[in-house]
């Protein structure tokens, strides 16, 4: 096999693929990525057996065929090779040499045919979402993924048909929960509710980045694929039952503050400077028309804020962990954000004013 390629055009999907191979494996082809050249095209495949990847460019193909190198190493060398280079690849012999204006550097190869198949099981269904809305799905819920290994079925984002009809997103910690939901797409009314592990949502995430077209999806029970561009990306889903959520969203709550978006993010992020390593806590005390926000450390240092505000309950105090209410509120689409509140034990609603698709939900902390 050989071919020749132009740095810039071969650096986009090494990057993708490469990212997807784990950087140690005590199985040496699962360090590999599959090279496949023919027809004036360049196919990469990569995967972890959790998830793969295979992603297309074109090339000028002087020979056909198909090996498999190093990921990682392949990917640094041309990372760091001169802009404009054109970059050869030959394969023959067990070895890959790669070259590039005056730079040369010779590669093991393994047989292709070690490489584990890529499986090509059944998926039943199929619907067809835009990259723009998929990836405001994932912006709105993907921070609220748990990263507790023991409640693993907590690590992902939960993609389903919502009581109400709708493909609703959801995810949580325990601590916060972060819902998005848009019109169910057709094709997906039978969809199965599947949980989206957290590394397959971020490599989805990276890869919608200069994506504006449509995406493919087709769904299993116990597999999902995502299509656009030159890029296909298959993942395991996490086999678990993802909580009754609803349940924690509340309905009761009847104190409503309405703050500026921007100048409450600046001011919880200037006070949470003081505020303790461990807790990260800031306390919310509320009255009418004011927020006086507060922090304290254990070596005396405190820091009080006050933003005027629209609240309409009486005179009460809460605390929240200061990194989750900036995660929270950084997701509100809109200048104002939406606290509905009950009393300092209970769970706050977050949203925008008149936005029911995307809702937040925040556990108060003790301060």
């Amino acid at each position: 096999m050989r071919f020749t390629i132009d740095r810039m055009s071969l650096l986009r999907p090494l990057g993708h693929v490469s990212s997807v191979v784990e950087r140690r494996n005590t199985i040496p082809i699962l360090n590999n990525m599959v090279l496949r050249a023919a027809a004036g095209q360049l196919s990469l495949t990569g995967t972890d057996m959790d998830m793969d990847i295979v992603t297309h460019v074109d090339c000028a193909v002087a020979t056909d065929g198909a090996s498999t190198v190093s990921a990682h190493m392949l990917n640094d060398i041309v990372r760091k090779l001169p802009e404009g280079s054109e970059v050869e690849i030959q394969m023959a012999d067990g070895h890959a040499q790669i070259s590039a204006g005056r730079s040369s550097f010779r590669l093991p190869t393994l047989p292709v045919e070690d490489f584990p198949a890529i499986s090509a099981a059944d998926l039943p269904h199929h619907f067809t979402l835009t990259a723009v809305d998929l990836r405001d799905m994932i912006d709105t819920t993907k921070f609220a993924i748990s990263t507790e290994e023991t409640r693993y079925y907590l690590n992902g984002i939960y993609f389903h048909k919502s009581a109400n009809g709708q493909l609703c997103a959801v995810a949580t910690d325990g601590h916060r929960l972060a819902m998005s939901q848009m019109n169910l797409p057709a094709g997906a009314e039978d969809m199965p509710a599947i949980i989206l592990p957290r590394k397959a949502v971020g490599e989805l995430r990276k890869l919608l980045d200069d994506q504006e077209g449509d995406v493919d999806v087709r769904l299993s029970e116990t597999r999902a694929e995502f299509s656009f561009g030159h890029v296909r990306l298959t993942s395991k889903l996490i086999d678990g039952s993802f909580p009754d959520y609803t349940r924690v969203i509340p309905t009761g709550n009847d104190k409503v503050l309405s703050l500026d978006k921007a100048a409450f993010l600046a001011a919880v992020d200037r006070v949470s400077t003081i505020s303790s390593e461990k807790t990260r806590s800031v306390k919310m005390a509320l009255e009418p028309n004011l927020v006086r926000l507060s922090a304290s450390n254990t070596d005396a240092s405190s820091a009080i804020e006050e933003l005027e505000v629209a609240f309409d309950g009486g005179a009460m105090e809460v605390g929240f962990n200061a990194r989750y209410l900036m995660e929270i509120t950084a997701q509100i689409h809109g200048d104002v954000v939406q606290m509905s509140l009950a009393d300092p034990g209970a769970p706050s609603l977050i949203q925008a004013p008149s936005d029911d698709a995307n809702l937040f939900v925040l556990m108060p902390m003790r301060v």
